[in-house]
């Protein structure tokens, strides 16, 4: 079957913001104007296409990325004004819509990892928030072009300029209005084209009809002051329209095609505004969408590593290369077992090929696949280059891998993930709970990265991991609902971790067994430094002269890092470590790898002890929004829990309190907050770093460990 749609003409994008900025409202507009759905879903209605896991319409939050497909013409170049004339569209736009709760901030990585644009919301009276900041910077590191669109025009205390403001303070100075709003609040009516200059309203029931008119006399100036500072900035992004500006010779097709390269450099970040809830505005970020983010042949090729030769390869986004893939997302679907989330970067990928896991080096043969519409499928029978699909029932695959051509085989880079910072037990109630808690659990875990499940060796005791308590508590319920697994849980516990805080020069560890024949030696001498927060473990490799033969040192390497997973003063696994193998010595005869392997790992405590070891907690950025009469009782609490208050920021009609709070006195703080504050405040809270705990709380938690 041939491709439908050019490459040139696809677009995958995510939809990105802080929590309640409107990103499934967005959403679903999209796919109403687009002809996916004939009927638009709300969110308070709990009636969303892409929040369809109960538990995020019970929420009203997104919890999981859902994957859509939605075709688009751009509306100013339509005359047609009927719905079903629109959707005959020309460009093809696979959509993710993500959480904004930080506690799935993994959702949110893992599809900016496979995404050519993004379309990042604002709250036109809350501006630039937290989350935004966190989702911003999410998006610089895997270099995504992106478009703003500046959300709720409609709600009493929204300020267009203000809004933009944050973004030039907090974000970027890239950003720049395509559109201005007309009017604001109740009176905000619809938008200018600076494009175009023209005055854009929605109308039909649904803001379904988009209708230009010449811009009223009353708007003429503030418009044309816009439209200066956009083709003034553009000219500064884009040398080629420099020249057209200076000449004072250029259409409106010259400014887009400028705004375009200049996006997909970074340079310009065009801004729109609107309302999503209101139907008013949508569309023209869709033109936007198809305008100015790139698709995947405006993008560099990928580059990866061939497994067997370790040399860089390129693959170029053309159908006519060796199949590549990356699988980004695992879901586990109650009908059809496992679904592969993946997005392909070369080549076409069939039902029925024979495909290369080059992570693990196995094969696999593909059965079906399928397009997504949320938790709908759509089975085809090809995919290709660009395209964003599933593969149904995929055996053993995991988040990162990267599938391809057996015979043209490549690695591309893992996507990272953070570790957790809360921990709470888990124990079944039943027998029969029992046996289906472990399977129900490693479901859970392969589907989130962020979500780990580990057993106390000590006690037997099955924990699991997360970001947060909200992620947690989800988890729980999916269990009960999904898998129909009854647990009791315990309190959430804090991710402690270890430290050194001095150098250790020279530190022994050796392992000398005789037992008549054949015996255990291995022997090794390490130093130990401190890391800055945050970096982890470092192994260096300085032996020299052969004093322990090449093949011993990675038994070294891994004896250390075992042993690191349980630290000295109080079992938490050591972290922010670098260690230096410099010397030691074998045996011809008795050496082996576990000998060098248990010698590495005596070594590691021994030198851990010498270290001034110390207790790190994590420490969380906690922003809380409440009424300004509830300040002093608000600010008191937070002192009280060691908080260190950064800032106290007037917003309209709402004051926000930034914070360094410890996670270990954050648990149960929405309750505690809103008795504070009469149920009117609300709080974002997002890791941040490590720190050394206070004496007086290492104490503490020493305490409360021997009292386990």
């Amino acid at each position: 079957m041939p491709r439908l749609y050019p490459i040139e003409k696809t677009r995958n994008i995510g939809i990105i913001a802080h929590i309640d900025a409107g990103k499934t409202t967005t959403t679903e507009r999209i796919l109403y104007y687009t002809g996916i759905s004939h009927k638009i879903g709300e969110v308070h209605e709990g009636t969303t296409v892409t929040d369809w896991m109960p538990q995020e319409r019970e929420r009203g939050i997104t919890i999981t990325a859902a994957a859509v497909t939605c075709f688009w013409t751009q509306s100013y170049l339509r005359p047609a004004e009927t719905r079903e004339e629109r959707i005959k569209g020309e460009y093809k736009i696979n959509i993710i819509d993500t959480p904004g709760h930080i506690d799935f901030t993994a959702e949110v990585e893992r599809s900016l990892r496979v995404l050519d644009g993004a379309v990042v919301l604002f709250d036109a009276v809350q501006g630039v928030e937290a989350q935004s900041e966190t989702v911003w910077h999410q998006a610089d590191k895997y270099k995504v072009p992106r478009i703003c669109f500046i959300n709720k025009m409609d709600k009493i205390g929204a300020d267009f300029e203000e809004a933009l403001e944050s973004i030039y303070q907090k974000l970027t100075r890239n950003a720049v209005p395509v559109v201005i709003p007309i009017g604001r609040e109740d009176n905000f009516k619809g938008v200018i084209d600076l494009i175009l200059m023209k005055e854009v309203y929605f109308e039909g029931e649904k803001g379904e009809k988009v209708v230009y008119k010449e811009i009223e006399e009353s708007h003429l100036k503030e418009a044309e002051k816009w439209r200066n500072f956009m083709l003034e900035k553009l000219a500064e992004s884009d040398e080629e329209f420099m020249n057209k500006y200076f000449s004072g010779e250029f259409t409106a097709e010259d400014i887009r095609r400028a705004i375009r390269r200049a996006c997909i450099n970074y340079l310009f970040i065009p801004v729109y505004c609107g309302s999503a809830l209101d139907n008013k505005g949508v569309q023209l970020v869709l033109d936007g969408v198809v305008d100015f983010l790139p698709s995947p042949v405006d993008l560099p090729p990928i580059k990866g590593v061939n497994p067997l030769t370790g040399q860089e390869e390129i693959r170029k986004a053309d159908d006519n290369e060796p199949f590549s893939a990356l699988i980004f997302k695992i879901m586990i679907d109650p009908h059809v077992g496992t679904l592969s989330f993946f997005r392909i970067y070369s080549g076409v990928l069939k039902s029925g090929m024979t495909i290369l896991n080059s992570s693990t080096g196995e094969t696999y043969r593909i059965g079906r696949i399928a397009r997504m519409h949320a938790n709908h499928r759509e089975e085809v029978e090809e995919m290709f280059a660009g395209d964003i699909g599933a593969i149904v029932g995929g055996k053993d695959l995991k988040t990162g891998d990267t599938i391809c051509d057996p015979k043209k085989p490549i690695q591309f880079e893992k996507i990272q993930f953070a570790d957790p910072v809360v921990w709470m037990k888990v124990t079944p109630k039943t027998k029969a709970d029992q046996e289906k808690m472990g399977l129900a659990l490693k479901a859970l875990a392969d589907e989130d990265p962020t979500f780990r499940v580990t057993v106390n060796p000590e006690t037997g005791d099955t924990l699991i991991g997360g970001m947060g308590e909200l992620q947690l508590e989800i988890m729980i319920d999916r269990l009960k609902r999904e898998f129909k697994v009854e647990v009791n849980v315990g309190k959430p516990q804090v991710a402690y971790k270890e430290t050194i805080t001095k150098v250790v020069e020279a530190v022994e560890g050796k392992y000398i067994r005789q037992s008549g024949g054949r015996g255990q030696y291995g022997h090794v001498i390490i130093r130990l430094e401190p890391l800055e927060r945050g970096k982890g473990f470092e192994f260096v490799n300085a032996i020299r002269g052969g004093i322990i033969p090449d093949n011993f040192i990675p038994a070294v390497e891994k004896g250390i890092k075992e042993a690191m997973e349980k630290g000295v003063i109080a079992g938490y696994p050591v972290t922010d470590i670098r260690v230096i193998l410099f010397d030691g010595s074998y045996h011809e005869v008795d050496s082996s790898d576990i000998a060098f392997k248990i010698a590495g790992a005596i070594a590691l405590q021994e030198g851990v002890k010498q270290g001034n070891p110390v207790i790190l907690e994590p420490i969380m950025k906690v922003e809380v929004s409440i009424p300004p009469e509830f300040v002093g009782d608000v600010t008191g609490d937070l002192s009280s829990r060691r908080a260190r208050i950064e800032e106290v920021v007037d917003e309209e009609r709402i004051k926000i309190i930034r914070a360094k709070v410890p996670l270990g006195e954050m648990f149960g703080y929405a309750t505690i907050l809103r008795s504070l504050t009469q149920g009117r405040g609300f709080f974002y809270m997002e890791f941040s770093h490590y720190e050394i705990v206070p004496p007086q709380i290492r104490d503490q938690i020493l305490q409360a460990r021997n009292n386990v």
